[in-house]
């Protein structure tokens, strides 16, 4: 039950990350809600007790700044229970239109600032909870399955953060309790389309006719659904007993998965004859030439 349950959200100034903070409060939760500028949320932290809401500066960018979150934490409430890993930003840009400067930071953000939340959330559930056990529920996206033009960046990111969501789901020891859930976002009405980073269009992708950036069209047209349940429903994947890897919020997002999925089938089915005849190398043979890389690495060094 939410009710009993103390949360850590970043990228809780607005979007998702607000969204959450608030449902958790309003059914009785405690909230810590990170942010780069915890002024954002000064309107929220006058309707709660420090004891249900604690707003704490983040920027995930900065290693030592999310150990202290979670040191934090500790000494406010001694346990977490949910960490909703939610910061980050969009990037509208042709692949030849942005910035290396600026798409770098995207993926400092992005990918790994939500990799070592997810790293130090993975500690503390395991070394300071007690007993042990916590959820990690990454925002992700339908970029993150199926790339989209004017995103490629924004995309990279969220299909880098999948990646390493199912390794490190996989290396998870059973008894440490510890759930991690990718939650595939598609779109939705929040701040994040009219805040996200645009930087001018590549002449090469304007219409010579109608002078229309042509990657980009789409996005100004695409539906977005409302955010409050989509908000209430990432809460409610936190109270699942045996939570899947992966959940799709959005119409959109559960089409992206069923056509990249089909999509993928089919593939393997056209192909497969490809690889049939393809030589597999022994298990002892794939260990004497492991033995003799090592060897000769060594004479190397």
């Amino acid at each position: 039950m939410i009710a009993s349950q103390i949360w850590l959200i970043t990228g809780a100034s607005s979007g998702f990350g607000r969204l959450v903070a608030e449902t958790v409060l309003e059914n009785g939760g405690i909230a810590i809600a990170t942010l780069r500028n915890p002024d954002a949320l000064s309107d929220l932290a006058s309707r709660y007790p420090p004891s249900k809401l604690s707003v704490l500066k983040l920027d995930v960018r900065n290693a030592d700044e999310i150990r202290d979150a979670f040191a934090q934490a500790k000494e406010l409430f001694g346990r977490i229970d949910v960490v909703f890993n939610n910061a980050g930003f969009t990037l509208m840009s042709e692949a030849e239109s942005a910035s290396e400067d600026v798409a770098r930071e995207l993926f400092d953000v992005n990918f790994w600032g939500a990799v070592n939340v997810s790293r130090e959330a993975v500690r503390f559930f395991r070394e300071v909870n007690n007993p042990q056990g916590g959820r990690l529920l990454q925002a992700s996206s339908a970029g993150g399955i199926e790339s989209l033009s004017a995103l490629p960046y924004y995309c990279a990111s969220k299909h880098a953060l999948e990646g390493f969501t199912e390794g490190l789901a996989a290396e998870l020891r059973p008894e440490w309790n510890i759930k991690v859930t990718s939650i595939v976002l598609g779109s939705y009405h929040t701040n994040a389309g009219p805040n996200m980073k645009r930087p001018p269009p590549h002449p090469a992708y304007i219409d010579a006719d109608t002078q229309q950036p042509t990657a980009r069209l789409h996005l100004y047209t695409k539906p977005a659904a409302y955010p409050e349940a989509a908000a209430h429903l990432i809460c409610k994947i936190a109270e699942l007993q045996d939570p899947p890897l992966r959940v799709p919020l959005g119409q959109d997002a559960v089409e992206t998965l069923r056509r990249k999925g089909q999509s993928l089938l089919e593939t393997a089915e056209e192909y497969h004859a490809w690889s049939e005849n393809v030589p597999l190398m022994s298990i002892e043979e794939f260990l004497s030439k492991l033995k003799q890389q090592t060897a000769g690495a060594a004479t190397v060094n």
